[in-house]
């Protein structure tokens, strides 16, 4: 049995193995078995890492940022002539069939076009005159040192599109703590990075544990945070790195909602919800695990889901044949197994059980199959916590009002999703929820990446979300020059008003 291949970590453009003497399991979910291992960096290493993301933020931050997307370009091109090998390497690494796959890494395509256009979005303001003989210019500026802090769930899309590619264009270094479980697909996009032509330290990636990801919130050297992750995490990174005079973003948990109006096409939106609650075998912050059914058509609407959900196919995840592949980790697998147990406990009705899936050939991998549970009622755990696995919660309602109440009543707020055939209860849905990205008739409201990803209540912590302009803002500062020219170089009055004519119309 060959030995299991441990991985390095980038630290000032060279790839180094970790004086750590502890490692963490990679595994391939499909199969059970561990596939590599990844360094729990030291905290010197990771401080050496914030060292080479400073030490590159001069000459970085200096060169003109229509070179610097040009790198992002040349990224374009290698991550598109690499697109299979990443999409297996995704499906690999965590479960993703292959369609959710280069999903996962269309998505960081997308956001590096995106990102290709800062030299426009980084464009800032001027007046002339405004007060007499006065001009102001306002110019966007990189920050300094990020740092982004990676969930499992997407490998490629969060530290390689809504991290890197707006920072670095902006100007600014960075340093990913790559996810523990998953990191093999950002490390194999971060070789392509440089490949691209991106100079040393402007990209790191460690792998760690909480401890040493610490020194990001508390570093002097790092200017802000981005991170993706669960709401009790990013409330403390939140608090954390803000107390320690740091910008940050932290996107955090959801539970998901969708009501289902009596006038809405059943069979098209109970196709819609399968593919929401189920895709990416829920482990997304924009799954659709609870629907809200108007009585009057939930049992029709029930029948449906689980037709549809019956017919699934649930297999390894480079199997092609595969629509549902399994959960990341053992571990992960056991959590939503209890999340399973505590429905029935709870006393929702468990329609569909998916908890004996079993793939023939495949008996070690981390499978579970989909479950739907009816009649769920507010007081139940779950259908407000997150579970992070495909189980999909009916809950019952007479009315839009009783339904839109109900979902409003939910502390997250990531998405909301009405299914309806009348515009006026399209309209109302849209302005009334509390979701911060809405779907009418789409089940994964995500909007593509010139628009930001809005999350609201505790699906978010922060100011600026990531990707459109918001993370553009979120990755630069504001600096206004106002100047005054005499002709000559002599002024022809040497007397000066209180505020030195910057009073408008002075």
């Amino acid at each position: 049995m060959s030995e299991t291949k441990k991985l390095k970590y980038l630290v000032n453009g060279k790839w180094l193995f970790s004086a750590s003497e502890k490692y963490m399991d990679i595994y391939d979910p499909s199969v059970g078995e561990v596939i590599a291992q990844t360094p729990c960096c030291t905290k010197d290493e990771v401080l050496s890492a914030v060292s080479a993301a400073k030490a590159a933020f001069a000459s970085w931050s200096a060169t003109p940022v229509m070179r610097r997307v040009t790198v992002l370009y040349k990224f374009r091109e290698l991550v598109e002539q690499h697109m299979d090998e990443l999409t297996l390497l995704v499906a690999r690494e965590h479960g993703k069939v292959l369609s959710e796959a280069k999903g996962d890494i269309l998505k960081v395509k997308e956001a590096v076009e995106f990102a290709c256009g800062t030299p426009s979005l980084m464009m800032g303001e001027a007046l002339m005159n405004t007060s007499d003989g006065y001009d102001t210019v306002l110019y966007r500026e990189p920050v300094g040192v990020f740092a982004g802090i990676v969930p499992f769930n997407f490998p490629g899309m969060i530290p390689m599109g809504w991290m890197a590619p707006l920072c670095i264009a902006a100007g600014n270094t960075l340093v990913i703590k790559a996810a523990s479980m998953t990191p093999m697909t950002a490390l194999r996009c971060a070789e392509l990075l440089i490949e691209a032509g991106l100079p040393d330290g402007v990209l790191n990636i460690v792998t760690c544990s909480r401890n040493e990801a610490e020194i990001l919130l508390e570093h002097p050297d790092i200017k802000g945070v981005s991170f993706v992750g669960s709401t009790s995490v990013g409330l403390h990174i939140y608090s954390k790195a803000a107390a320690n005079g740091k910008r940050v973003q932290a996107l955090c948990e959801a539970k998901n909602h969708a009501l289902v109006l009596e006038d809405a096409c059943l069979e098209r939106a109970a196709r819609g919800i399968i593919n929401s609650a189920f895709g990416c075998a829920g482990e997304r912050c924009m799954a659709l695990p609870v629907i809200v059914a108007q009585e009057s058509i939930a049992d029709e609407l029930l029948r449906y889901l689980v037709k549809f959900a019956s017919e699934l196919v649930i297999g390894p995840a480079y199997d092609k044949s595969s629509t549902l592949g399994p959960l990341v980790t053992q571990a992960h697998r056991k959590s939503v197994l209890n999340w399973i147990q505590k429905g029935v406990d709870e006393g929702a009705k468990l329609v569909l059980d998916g908890r004996n899936a079993l793939v023939k050939g495949y008996e070690e991998g981390f499978y579970l199959g989909p479950t739907i549970f009816d009649f769920v009622t507010p007081e139940m755990s779950i259908g407000d916590e997150e579970v992070f696995g495909p189980v999909l919660c009916i809950k019952r309602v007479r009315d839009f009002e009783e339904g839109l109440a109900l979902m409003n009543a939910n502390r997250f707020a990531n998405g909301s999703v009405i299914y309806t055939s009348s515009g006026y209860y399209a309209r109302e849905f849209a302005a009334r929820t509390h979701g911060g990205m809405v779907g009418v008739n789409v089940g994964i409201p995500v909007p593509v990446g010139i628009f930001p990803f809005t999350g609201h209540k505790q699906s978010f912590f922060g100011d600026l979300h990531v990707l459109g302009k918001d993370g553009l803002r979120f990755f630069t500062e504001t600096k206004a020059v106002t100047t005054k020219w005499f002709e000559d170089g002599k002024p022809k009055n040497t007397a000066v008003d209180t505020w030195d004519g910057s009073v408008g119309g002075s």
